[in-house]
């Protein structure tokens, strides 16, 4: 015998063979669903000694018009700014149609992350929009009953809505930029190959030098933890073998990379290039200004917003991937 608190409404979906969607629909009386269909989900509920908690039934089927958005808010990075305008963007979009925002923090570990979606189930929420800190969890065993939209970050094997960058594309152009006038030692840092963000960004940048037909030489690429002093002594690293250019896929590690060639007095760019992720404003007055990659963090939170409304609606609508377009800024370190 199953035990019964274990028991999720995917795994009711599975044994039945139907979507999550339907077998909510069965349990809460919100959309016509075939006699049929209907048997095959009681009679999965009944194997699997799944039981339905009245007084959350009773509150699923009336909207609490909440949504959460749940992201990695580390209190010493400034990349922070990137989710809090992604905040912004579902924000405006949820005001316009009466839901209500709720931000949550992950601090960009699973187990504090766990708790945190447990605990937005328990608060009856209507969806949760994620940027997930891992990529090999398996969310959908924490997930209650309520759409999911994962931002910026995708997990393996997700069968859900997500609204995320096309780094690759923007990588490639960047590294392109520095081939083109000349560059054919381009370094890389970053931190982890953990997510998907960085590792399409890493795939831009191999891309670009593979039909340029230069070599990515493992001695100019360099991951590692993300923080500013990281981005210094990385650079540091790198420095000893004789870069032209440097690509930073990290805003945090990119002040660390910009610190250490101002404290050495390395010319920028006379003797490295330098082209790093995100716009922030620090990044217009270093010596010389930085040429950077722009994310569309705002509109990254308006289109997540409106999928997760559109999803609500459409709980049976195929899941979409939506890609938005980053762009290159090109100033004087280049």
């Amino acid at each position: 015998m199953s035990d019964s608190k274990n028991i999720s409404i995917k795994d009711v979906a599975k044994h039945a063979n139907v979507s999550t969607a339907t077998v909510s629909h069965v349990i809460n009386g919100t959309r016509f669903v075939s006699e049929e269909t209907k048997r095959k989900v009681h009679q999965a509920m009944d194997d699997l000694n799944y039981r339905i908690n009245s007084v959350a039934r009773s509150l699923r089927s009336r909207k609490s018009h909440v949504i959460a958005f749940l992201a990695p808010i580390l209190a010493s990075e400034t990349s922070n700014y990137f989710f809090m305008s992604v905040a912004a963007g579902i924000q405006s979009v949820l005001k316009q149609h009466r839901y209500h925002l709720v931000l949550s923090d992950s601090h960009e570990e699973e187990e504090y992350e766990t708790d945190e979606i447990r605990m937005l189930g328990s608060q009856m929420i209507d969806g949760l929009i994620m940027a997930p800190s891992s990529r090999g969890l398996d969310y959908e065993r924490l997930f209650g009953d309520y759409p999911v939209v994962y931002l910026d970050r995708v997990p393996s094997d997700s069968e859900r809505d997500c609204v995320v960058v096309d780094n690759k594309t923007v990588s490639k152009e960047a590294v392109q930029t520095l081939i083109g006038k000349g560059h054919k030692r381009i370094a890389y840092i970053s931190g982890p190959n953990t997510l998907t963000t960085t590792e399409e960004r890493f795939a831009g940048y191999l891309e670009a030098l593979s039909e340029a037909g230069l070599e990515a030489a493992s001695e100019l690429i360099s991951m590692g933890e993300v923080s500013l002093n990281s981005g210094y002594k990385l650079a540091e690293t790198l420095m000893v073998h004789e870069p032209t250019a440097i690509f930073v896929s990290d805003n945090v590690m990119a002040m660390g990379v910009m610190f250490y060639l101002q404290e050495k007095q390395i010319h920028v760019p006379g003797q490295v290039a330098v082209v790093a992720y995100d716009e922030f404003q620090w990044t217009r007055i270093t010596s010389p200004p930085l040429t950077v990659i722009e994310q569309p963090a705002f509109e990254l939170g308006v289109k997540a917003a409106e999928v997760m409304l559109d999803r609500i609606d459409n709980a049976d609508a195929p899941v979409q991937e939506h890609r938005l377009n980053a762009k290159l800024i090109v100033r004087q370190s280049i």
